[in-house]
This record gives C-alpha cells, sequence and structure tokens, in this order.
C-alpha cells in the first residue's frame, strides 16, 4: 500500500511539473523537444508496448533466399513500436508515459536513456534481471523500404504488472495506445480498464495477425497498415478504393473507427457516417522503419487535444512523412513545429 501510494505521488508530482531532460552540457532543461502552442490544452498518452534496440543494414537490394549480400552501411537506434510511439507523442507536446520492460544490458540503458532525452516518463518501464533487451534486425534497401527481425527478449516477461502501471497512469491520461509486440491478451486487458475508465484506446495491430472477434469491442481506433489489413480484413489491401471497403469491413466487428495507412498513397479510413480517403505528403523517403509508430503517436496526440478525425488524420501522415526523411526510430519522430509546418506547405 505504501509504494503504491508513492507512485501516485510520483504520477501527481509529475503531472504538475514540467518536464525535465538532460541539455548539451549535461544540465537540466525544459524539454525543448515538445514544440507546442502554449494555449494548447496537454495531451497525456499512457503507450503500453514494446522496447527493442535496433540493429540496422541498409542494402542495395534484399538478398535473394540463400544468397550473401554486401551491405552499404550499419547503425543502431532505441526503438520498439512502443518506444517509438511514445517518443513521437512526447516531440508532439504531449505527456508520454512509457509501460514495458526492458533488460539489464547495455541495450536496456541505452534506450531508457534515449526515452529520457526524448521527455518520455519511464517510471513504467522494469528493468528485467537475467532477460536481454528485445532487439530488431533490421533491413533497408535503397528505396527505403524495410524488412524486419524481431527478438523479443525482456518483452516477453510481461504481465500482469504492466496492468497494474497502466492502471496508475490512466487516470492522468486521455489516450492509451496499444501494439502488438506484446501478447494480445495482455493488451486486451489493459484495453478493457481503459474502456472502463472513460479513455481512448488507439490499437496498432502489428505485427500483423488474425484478432477475435471479442478484441475489437475494446477499439476506438484500429490503425493497421495494408499489409496488416490484408490479414485482418481476409483480401489484398493494394489501393485506396479497396482499404475504404477492408476498413468498413473491420467496422462492422464492432471498432468505432477504422484508419489504414497506405504510405505514400495515404490513408483510408471508415467511422460513423463518413469514410474516404485522404492523399499522403510528398516526400524524399531515406528510412521507413518507424513511419506508422509517427502516425500512431501524432494522431494520438491530436485526438486527445480535441481534433477532428480528418485533421487528426493529416497529423499522422505529416508526421509519418517526416519520419521517412530521417534514419534512426527515436531520431526520425518530428517535432510539433515540423508537422504544423509541413502541413502549411502541402495543404490539403
Amino acid at each position: 500500500m505504501l509504494l503504491y501510494l508513492i507512485q501516485i505521488y510520483i504520477l501527481l508530482v509529475y503531472n504538475f511539473h514540467v518536464s525535465l531532460i538532460y541539455d548539451d552540457l549535461g544540465g537540466f532543461t525544459t524539454n525543448m523537444c515538445a514544440e507546442k502552442n502554449p494555449n494548447q490544452r496537454k495531451a497525456a498518452i499512457v503507450v503500453m508496448g514494446s522496447l527493442n534496440f535496433d540493429l540496422i543494414a541498409t542494402v542495395p537490394r534484399f538478398p535473394n533466399p540463400g544468397e550473401s549480400l554486401i551491405g552499404r552501411e550499419f547503425y543502431t537506434s532505441s526503438g520498439g513500436k512502443g518506444g517509438n510511439q511514445a517518443v513521437a507523442a512526447s516531440r508532439l507536446g504531449a505527456e508520454a508515459f512509457m509501460v514495458g520492460r526492458v533488460g539489464d544490458d547495455n541495450f536496456g540503458a541505452e534506450m531508457l536513456e534515449s526515452l529520457h532525452v526524448y521527455g518520455v516518463n519511464t517510471s513504467g518501464v522494469t528493468v528485467e534481471p537475467g532477460f536481454q533487451s528485445g532487439i530488431a534486425h533490421i533491413t533497408i534497401d535503397e528505396s527505403g523500404e524495410n524488412k524486419i527481425v524481431i527478438v523479443p527478449g525482456a518483452n516477453s516477461s510481461c504481465d500482469e504488472s504492466e496492468i497494474e502501471q497502466v492502471n496508475l497512469r490512466l487516470r492522468f491520461a486521455d489516450v492509451l495506445l496499444l501494439q502488438l509486440e506484446l501478447p494480445l491478451e495482455l493488451s486486451m486487458k489493459a484495453a478493457n480498464q481503459a474502456k472502463n475508465l472513460g479513455k481512448i484506446v488507439v490499437f496498432d495491430p502489428a505485427p500483423a495477425k488474425a484478432l477475435p472477434l471479442s478484441t475489437y469491442g475494446n477499439i476506438d481506433y484500429l490503425i493497421p497498415n495494408e499489409t496488416e489489413a490484408s490479414v485482418l480484413a481476409g483480401f489484398p489491401v493494394e489501393d485506396p478504393i479497396n482499404a475504404v471497403d477492408a476498413a468498413v469491413l473491420l467496422r462492422s466487428q464492432g471498432v468505432d473507427t477504422v484508419i489504414i495507412k497506405m504510405g505514400d498513397q495515404g490513408v483510408s479510413y471508415a467511422t460513423d457516417g463518413d469514410k474516404g480517403h485522404l492523399p499522403g505528403f510528398s516526400v524524399k523517403a531515406v528510412d521507413t522503419v518507424a513511419a506508422g509508430d509517427a502516425f500512431n503517436g501524432a494522431f494520438s496526440v491530436a485526438i486527445a487535444e480535441g481534433k477532428s478525425l480528418r485533421n487528426a488524420i493529416t497529423w499522422g501522415m505529416a508526421a509519418g512523412a517526416l519520419a521517412v526523411t530521417k534514419r534512426g526510430a527515436h531520431s526520425s519522430m518530428p517535432s510539433r513545429n515540423d508537422v504544423e509546418r509541413l502541413i502549411l506547405e502541402q495543404s490539403r
């Protein structure tokens, strides 16, 4: 009980004080990553999800089965869908609370440091003794497309204690953001808790897998890409028109709103009384690894701030477009000013 009260106190203090991060001189400074209108209500997003350290190789093309291929460059980045989405939300001005696990290794320490630098509250992240941190082995071709293999590591040890951490933070939050890199059953327990508290649930069904029908009723916004939408809908989603059809079908399963991300083809969506397609932004892609995470983080912030569905989708598309212009995951998440500038430059 004492520990519980202490956690509540810490979160209360955090909620009423500006976030602090280390500046380049080693001192504390206000979170300048979160550029926002001072008159805008500050959104609060809880992210329960994966934390993976990305090991990234660039290649001229993807190798064929059994083929060895000389790569061009290797670099690393803190990532994981959960971590990326928390950083995206923080960069866009939200209070971002991360819940998840890392191992007691150098990768875990580096990921925690990166989250701190970008203003994410990591009080809900557990360092798991005896576990390696999750890693993502990523290959990127010259067009910016990627193939990813994930080894979950400490992420696989997440259990009911993460639900308790989520519950502590939901009382201060507007949105719960979830993905499929943690067990579905765990994510749905968190979603159910959020719904009971009247919070918004945004669900990113990645990596792709079929979902039980009972899952859909706990989700306010289901946001797959075209690959994941194909698995969920049961037919290939290849263009904006049949993506709208897939969104309508998936919405009939009990979701309030379905949004299908289609890269440079934009976004197709279906909601109560409205469906359609919004064109994407035009940018030069360098690294598409975290584009979907940028979209989800930005969309969640926009919805929490009360923006309309179309405006929130536009925010998400702008963030995703900017993310592909930089390499890495955390480091590619755009600022609020950058998102607003791109929207003005390429007005819908």
